[in-house]
C-alpha cells in the first residue's frame, strides 16, 4: 500500500492533473491500495478543506479499482472525527489515524480518542503509531484495548521493532482472530515483520518502486522469503536514502527526478539538499527503477 505523495504545483498549490496521473500509474504498477494524506501527503500542512478534497478527488480517480485510505489522523479529537466523516462521506474504504502528536497524551488519553472516533464514525479505521514523528508511544496494551471496537481494524506499526511488532501480531491475533491486521509502516523492516505475520506494509518507497514493492510484499505475504529477500535487497537503497532528510522531502524529488510529479512542496519543507542527491539516484539505480520503467 502506497502512502501516497500529494502533487503539487511550484507555488504549493495541490496539482491535481498530476494526481490523477499517479493514482492512475499505481493502479497500473499493481499497487493494492492507496493511502491519500497520510504524513508522506503533506497533511500537516493542507487546511481541512484541501484536506477532505485531495480524499475525494483520489477516490473519484480510482473509481473503486482499489481500495482508498484516507489519513484523518489529528492531534484534536475534533478534528480527526470531522475529517473521518468527511472521508466516509467522500467513499474512502477506510481511515487511517495516527496518534495525536506533539500534546503527548497518556496511554488513556490515546485509548479515549480512538475509542471516541470509532465510536463517532462507523468506518473502518486503522491505528497508526510512529512514535518518531508524534513524540508519543501507543503502547501494545492500549492497542489491544482498542481492539475490542469492531470498526478498529488494524495498526499501522511504524516502530521499526520487530520483536514488538511480533508480540503484537501474536496478541491482537488472539484477540480478534484474522479480523484485525497488523501493517508494518517501516519499509526497513517490513518484509521482516510480513514473513512473522504482518498483513501488509504501507510503503514510502512504494511511491518509487511500487510494482517491485507489490511483489517483495506479495512474496513474503506467501512465506517466501527466499524470492522476498531477493527483491527487497535491491530495494534497501531506497528504504533508507528516502529518508535523509524528513520525509517527504527526498521521495518528491526522487519523484520529480523520474518525471512523474512536479518540484511543489509545502513550507516548511523544503527542497531535498543537494548533497544527498546522488546517494538517492543510486538507489533509484539500484531498484533498477528509471524514467522509461517508471513512466512504462
Amino acid at each position: 500500500m502506497v502512502a501516497l505523495v500529494t502533487p503539487m504545483n511550484g507555488d504549493g498549490s495541490i496539482d491535481f492533473e498530476g494526481l490523477e496521473r499517479l493514482v492512475n500509474w499505481h493502479i497500473e504498477m499493481g499497487t493494492d491500495a492507496i493511502v491519500s494524506m497520510g504524513t508522506t501527503g503533506e497533511s500537516a500542512t493542507l487546511d481541512e478543506v484541501e484536506h477532505c478534497d485531495v480524499i475525494k478527488r483520489t477516490v473519484q480517480i480510482a473509481a473503486g479499482r482499489i481500495p482508498i485510505i484516507a489519513g484523518t489522523g489529528s492531534n484534536s479529537t475534533t478534528e480527526a472525527i470531522s475529517l473521518t466523516r468527511c472521508a466516509q462521506q467522500v467513499g474512502a474504504s477506510a481511515c487511517l489515524l495516527v496518534t495525536p502528536y506533539y500534546n503527548k497524551p497518556t496511554q488513556e488519553g490515546l485509548y479515549q480518542h480512538f475509542k471516541a472516533i470509532a465510536e463517532a464514525v462507523a468506518i473502518p479505521q486503522i491505528l497508526y503509531n510512529v512514535p518518531g514523528r508524534t513524540a508519543v508511544d501507543m503502547q501494545n496494551a492500549t492497542v489491544l484495548r482498542l481492539t475490542e471496537i469492531s470498526n478498529i481494524v488494524g495498526i499501522k506499526d511504524a516502530t521499526g521493532d520487530l520483536m514488538r511488532g511480533k508480540a503484537l501480531i501474536d496478541d491482537c491475533r488472539n484477540m480478534r482472530g484474522d479480523d484485525f491486521a497488523v501493517y508494518s509502516g517501516d519499509d526497513a523492516t517490513a518484509m521482516d515483520l510480513i514473513l512473522q505475520g504482518a498483513k501488509g506494509d504501507i510503503s514510502v518507497t512504494a511511491n518509487i518502486a511500487p510494482r517491485a514493492m507489490h511483489e517483495m510484499c506479495q512474496a513474503a505475504l506467501q512465506g517466501d522469503a527466499g524470492s522476498a529477500t531477493k527483491i527487497n535487497e535491491t530495494l534497501m537503497g531506497l528504504h533508507t536514502s528516502l529518508f535523509l532528510e524528513a520525509n517527504p522531502i527526498p521521495v518528491k524529488w526522487a519523484l520529480f527526478e523520474l518525471g512523474l510529479i512536479k518540484s511543489g512542496i509545502r513550507l516548511p519543507m523544503t527542497i531535498f539538499s543537494q548533497s544527498h542527491h546522488a546517494a538517492v539516484k543510486e538507489a533509484i539505480q539500484q531498484a533498477g527503477v528509471n524514467i522509461e520503467t517508471a513512466s512504462a
